[in-house]
């Protein structure tokens, strides 16, 4: 019941903000986009006093609010991935689309950042796993579909596909994201428990099994967005 609460207020909510409630983004003299080597060379001032690793686990603000520190970074770099994780993670320990000190609602940053880098794969993986954790799951598929169009090999995207079509009893299709999922090397457990709890679950042949892990060089993928356990 709780879970549908906060899904209804943030719906409303996104469905009651205008343009005006959610400008685009636009660059400064400092920041950009978070995936650009010569943008980013102007990212650790920011993170210096605004992200630490306290503001990033939610633990404690450095200026001010969490809200307004991460509010912060992403006024400056708008697909920052972990600032975008923790915004999002705040709205959802909070039960608010707009935590405090926040300039513009969590989905408004995630908006922001799409439109600013649509090659973003990541900013919309962390989108899709906010959308899926709050029961907007019709925008959380359009995002992840979008992300796994992008990048077709990144284990994390078939893997939240996976759990998107588990909630929705497709289990065929949620069975075939899994299988890529973990042949990618994805590590947790959870989608697999799924499926055998519904009885869908059939172990992949002897060749995927021993298909070695796909190479990559991107950075670390920002951790899963979850709804609070206990709820």
């Amino acid at each position: 019941m709780k879970h549908l609460i906060l899904a209804c207020a943030l719906a409303a909510r996104c469905a009651s903000a205008d343009a005006a409630d959610c400008p685009p983004y636009v660059k400064g003299t400092t920041g950009g986009d978070y995936t650009s080597a010569e943008d980013r060379k102007d990212l650790s001032v920011v993170e210096q006093f605004h992200f630490s690793r306290a503001v990033e686990t939610l633990t404690q603000g450095m200026t001010g609010s969490l809200g307004g520190d991460i509010s912060y970074t992403l006024e400056h770099f708008p697909n920052h991935h972990r600032a975008l994780a923790s915004m999002a993670k705040l709205g959802l320990r909070l039960k608010s689309a707009q935590p405090v000190g926040a300039r513009y609602t969590v989905s408004c940053y995630f908006e922001r950042a799409i439109a600013y880098a649509p090659h973003d794969v990541t900013a919309r993986m962390v989108y899709g796993s906010y959308l899926l954790a709050t029961g907007q799951d019709a925008m959380a598929l359009e995002q992840l579909d979008a992300a796994s169009r992008l990048a077709p090999e990144q284990a994390t995207i078939q893997y939240n596909l996976g759990l998107m079509y588990v909630k929705k009893k497709e289990y065929e299709k949620a069975s075939a994201h899994a299988q890529k999922a973990y042949a990618l090397g994805f590590p947790l457990p959870g989608l697999k428990n799924k499926l055998k709890a519904a009885g869908k679950w059939k172990e992949p042949p002897p060749a995927v099994m021993e298909a070695k892990e796909a190479p990559t060089t991107e950075e670390p993928a920002a951790p899963p967005v979850e709804k609070p356990s206990g709820e």
